[in-house]
């Protein structure tokens, strides 16, 4: 049969687990709000971006400009 533990230790360990998840609930909401940071994620794609829009822009008006001219 298991001793039971004093109230104390019990109180204890209550405590660091309570403080254990309220660091991983914490350091979960810091990564998604990182993670969902669109302005970060935007400045990452800029130049990409600029180049298809750039490239699309091109053969866009390459095709119409190919229409009015026989």
């Amino acid at each position: 049969m298991t001793t039971p533990l004093p109230s104390d230790d019990l109180e204890l360990q209550a405590e660091n687990q309570r403080r254990r998840i309220h660091d991983s609930v914490n350091q979960l909401r810091s990564t998604v709000r990182e993670r969902l940071n669109v302005q970060k994620a935007a400045r990452g794609y800029v130049w990409r971006a600029s180049a298809v829009a750039g490239l699309l822009a091109l053969m866009v008006g390459y095709g119409i400009g190919g229409a009015f001219t026989d």
